[in-house]
Order: structure tokens, then C-alpha cells, then sequence
């Protein structure tokens, strides 16, 4: 089964976007890297069972180019976090510091956290996608929510005192 690239990109665009996201960190580069995803979709010559099959290769997909794209050397020189966390709006302060809390998670903690709230992915699915075992994603999701708790409450203690 192959589905149009212009159909995909409408349907699966955001969400592929925001995986990429959560791991970069960086809009110019996620934005880069779903346009590479669906440039591999588009060159592979692979058969796919389903549209899920088709959505749970393309998130694997750009997630191993979000991290490549972590490591290369124009990424490491670019606007600091902190320079793009100030340019973002928020409706109220409290998404702002769950957004910031989130991404200073490391990226193991990260990516995991972000495909199972976000884009509603089971631990099951999480571990085909990410090669890992399932014990191994609810302790990246059990540990990455306890650092979300930690560093929230240490903020919140900070501001009421």
C-alpha cells in the first residue's frame, strides 16, 4: 500500500513535526527534517500493510533524522533554547513552564513522554518505533515524568517562597 506524498504531508505533517520538535528542539530544523522524512517516503520503494504502518514508519523516520540532525555541526551553533523559549506566546505561564520543563528533559526521556501524550501512541507502539523493549519505555515514561515532577514542584517551592 502507498498513499500519495501530498496526502501524507496534509494528514501526518503536524504530527511528524512535533516529533521531530520534541527531539531537535528547533523549529528550522524540524521543519527540515519532515521535509527529508517525506523525501525518504518518497524515494523508498517499501510496500506497506496499513496507514498506520505507513504513519509508525514515517514518526521513526524523522526521529532518527531529528537526532542526526542533533549531532551535526551547524545544529551545535545555532540560537540557544533559552533565545527561542522567548520568542514563543503562551496563554498563561504555567504552559510555559511545562513546555520548558519538557524540553530540558534529555531526549530519551523526551521522546518518549511526547509520543505518548501527544501523539497518543501506546507503550507497545512506542517500543516498535523506538527499538526499545516495553519495560524499557515505562521506565523512560515513569522516570522522565518523575524529572517533570521534581523540577515543576522545585519551581513552584521557588516562587512561593
Amino acid at each position: 500500500m502507498r498513499r500519495p506524498v501530498a496526502h501524507l504531508a496534509e494528514r501526518l505533517g503536524d504530527s511528524l513535526y512535533r516529533a521531530a520538535f520534541a527531539v531537535c528542539r528547533n523549529p528550522q530544523d524540524a521543519e527540515d527534517v519532515v521535509q527529508e522524512t517525506f523525501l525518504a517516503y518518497f524515494r523508498s520503494d517499501k510496500e506497506f500493510e496499513s496507514d498506520e504502518h505507513i504513519r509508525a514508519w514515517l514518526i521513526r523516520v524523522a526521529v532518527n533524522k531529528a537526532k542526526n540532525a542533533t549531532v551535526c555541526f551547524w545544529r551545535r551553533n545555532r540560537r540557544s533554547l533559552e533565545d527561542y523559549m522567548e520568542s514563543l506566546t503562551f496563554e498563561d505561564a504555567g504552559d510555559r513552564d511545562l513546555m520548558d520543563a519538557v524540553l530540558r528533559l534529555p531526549e530519551r526521556y523526551r521522546i518518549v513522554l511526547h509520543l505518548f501524550y501527544y501523539e497518543d501512541y501506546s507503550i507497545r507502539e512506542i517500543a516498535e518505533l523506538l527499538n526499545l523493549g516495553e519495560g524499557a519505555v515505562k521506565s523512560r515514561l515513569s522516570r522522565g515524568r518523575q524529572q517533570l515532577r521534581r523540577t515543576l514542584t522545585e519551581e513552584w517551592d521557588d516562587e512561593q517562597s
